[in-house]
């Protein structure tokens, strides 16, 4: 019965961290390639453009950067956020 309980624990850990979604104005680049469709070089982008512009005010705000397109942008969207402040 302990064995069932620790089990459910470990699943239930992993599946919570992973529906946590991202936050785009603390992430660094390491965090933010899992995310579909985004490589290294976009995740670097993406800190490059905050670190100049300062922090995402939406979501949206990710579009700005040269590669982010609408497409992109839908693959992330639910795995991503700003912040509360910008929610």
């Amino acid at each position: 019965m302990k064995k069932l309980a620790l089990t459910f624990l470990f699943i239930l850990f992993f599946a919570t961290a992973a529906m946590a979604k991202v936050n785009i104005n603390t992430a660094g680049a390491d965090e933010l390639t899992p995310l579909n469709g985004i490589g290294k070089v976009k995740a670097e982008a993406i800190v490059a453009y905050r670190t100049a512009n300062g922090p995402f005010k939406t979501i949206d705000d990710l579009a700005k950067i040269k590669g982010m397109g609408g497409k992109n942008l839908e693959k992330i969207k639910n795995d991503i956020t700003v912040g509360e402040a910008g929610e």
